[in-house]
Parts: structure tokens; sequence; C-alpha cells
């Protein structure tokens, strides 16, 4: 087993009960890691090591619905009174959907999902952060922002017209990698890497979802794209790699890639942190 200051070491994986998520569970689960599961919906039942782990305790499950904060918030209470620390921090959760659809705080969901509430973790757990080893925190991106021709930081909580996956997935997706640029500076102050990784393409097609994949999109996902264990790979590789020179980075294949727009990552960390001081810490607990 992995062993930190006789302790094994621990992650916190967002969305870790399906996809890429649930590949990067059973991989660190394999390798000795203790996982620390914030979800909404649980993990399959037919799972052997999943099962086994829940009985030790070296996975641990707090359920939330990641875009109510008062759902959120209470799933974050139990985590800051129940886990001591936390090596790694993966804010994987998100996904593209079908249709535009707003969250309760009145956002849309990709955004709040997948620009607000990462913030919101990395946050709420900076202390458990810093009480670990790698203080690492990896926020899934992807690669579709590049088709991303104007980007508004203003229009992100309620955008004029919807787009599947290059529209407000792939913005909220530009959003994320912005703010995690941006802050990457203050949170290194505290001893805190912050990335931001493309996992790459993989095939999360789930029978009985509505997809916010493009109609085109979906026999090529099936037929061409790798297993989901590919990005996780990709996302655990990002995140034990400890050159310096990556905070901040987004990764694309595990290289440096430059972002577009990164005149807006001030705008967009300033509209987040403004979202977290205003809004989530005034939330009362669900």
């Amino acid at each position: 087993m992995m062993e930190t200051r006789g302790q094994a070491r621990t992650a916190l994986i967002t969305g870790a009960s399906s996809g890429i998520g649930l590949e990067l569970t059973r991989r660190m689960l394999s390798e000795g890691w203790e996982i620390i599961a914030l979800i909404r919906s649980g993990f399959p039942e037919d799972d052997a090591l999943i099962r086994e782990s829940l009985g030790t305790k070296r996975l641990r499950v707090y359920k939330a619905d990641l875009t109510d904060f008062g759902s959120l918030r209470h799933a974050l209470e139990q985590i800051k009174a129940g886990e001591e620390r936390i090596d790694l921090l993966f804010n994987n959760a998100g996904g593209s959907f079908a249709e535009l659809g707003f969250s309760k705080q009145g956002r849309e969901l990709h955004y709040e999902l997948q620009t607000v509430v990462p913030y919101i973790v990395f946050r709420e757990l900076k202390e458990q952060l810093r009480r670990g080893s790698l203080k690492t925190v990896v926020n899934t991106s992807t690669n579709a922002f590049k088709f991303v021709k104007r980007f508004d930081p203003d229009t992100l909580e309620r955008p004029a017209s919807f787009k599947k996956l290059f529209g407000p997935y792939a913005a909220s997706k530009l959003a994320l990698s912005l703010w995690t640029r941006e802050g990457a500076s203050l949170a290194a102050a505290e001893g805190i890497r912050l990335l931001s990784v493309d996992p790459g393409g993989n095939n999360t097609l789930r029978s009985g979802n509505q997809s916010g994949l493009p109609f085109y999109l979906r026999p090529l996902m099936k037929l061409f794209f790798p297993h989901p264990s590919r990005g996780a790979s990709r996302l655990y590789e990002a995140a034990v790699d400890t050159r310096a020179e990556l905070s901040g980075a987004f990764l694309t294949n595990g290289r440096v890639t430059e972002l577009q727009f990164t005149g807006q990552g001030r705008k967009v960390l300033d509209k987040v942190n403004a979202i977290y001081e205003r809004e989530f810490l005034a939330a009362p607990q669900a």
C-alpha cells in the first residue's frame, strides 16, 4: 500500500461513480490509495473492488447534488468533519447536456457544475489539501474549446443560445481552465498546485442517457474513442507529475498547451470567487 507518514495517500474525486471518474477510482484503489467520493448517484453494485473498498472504508462516499448549493455545502461540511487530509483533489464531475438548463441558483448548468463548483470545492477543502502531501488540484477540462470563436464571461450564467458540445459545455470548460491558470499563483503561495487537464476523447456513452453530443459524433465515439480508463490515466499522470512549472498549466496528452482568451482569466476568477463568497457561504445547508 502507498504510504505517506504512516498513512495511505488519499484522493477526493467528484463524479467518481461513472465514466472517467469511476475508472480513476478503480485504478487508484488498486494502487493502494484511499478514495473520498463526492457523488450524486451510487457506484455499480457488481464491482468487487468497489464493494470490498466500501466495506474496508478505503472508499468513503459523500452524496450531494453538486449544482444545489445547500446540498453541496452539507456534503462539504461532512467531508471537513470526517477527513483530516487530502493529497489529491480531482474536480471531475461534469458532462455535456442535451439542452439548455439552469441550476437551483439560476445559472446555466454547465457553467455551475464545471466552472463554479470546482472553485467552491477547492476553496472549501484548502485546509485538507494543505495537510496532504501532493497538495494538487486537477480540474478535468477539454480541448473542445479550441473551436470557441468568441468568449464573453458575462454570458456564461445565462447564454443567449445553445449548441451541443461546442456551446456552453466548451465555454464552461474554457472558463475552468482560465480560472485555474489565473488562480495558480495565489494557490502556490499556500503550497497548493492547480492544473487543468484534457482527458482526451473517451467513450463515456451510457444507455438510456440523453446525450449532449452532436448526433454525428455519437457513432464515432462508440466505434473509435478509447475506454474511459485512458482519460483516467491522463488525469492521474498529470496529478503525480511534480514539475513546478506545471502550476496553472492546461495539459493535453501530457503537454502544456496554450489557452485562448487568457486576457479574460481575471474576470472569470473574480466572478467565481464572488459567487463563492456572496452566495455559497451564505447558503443554508440542505
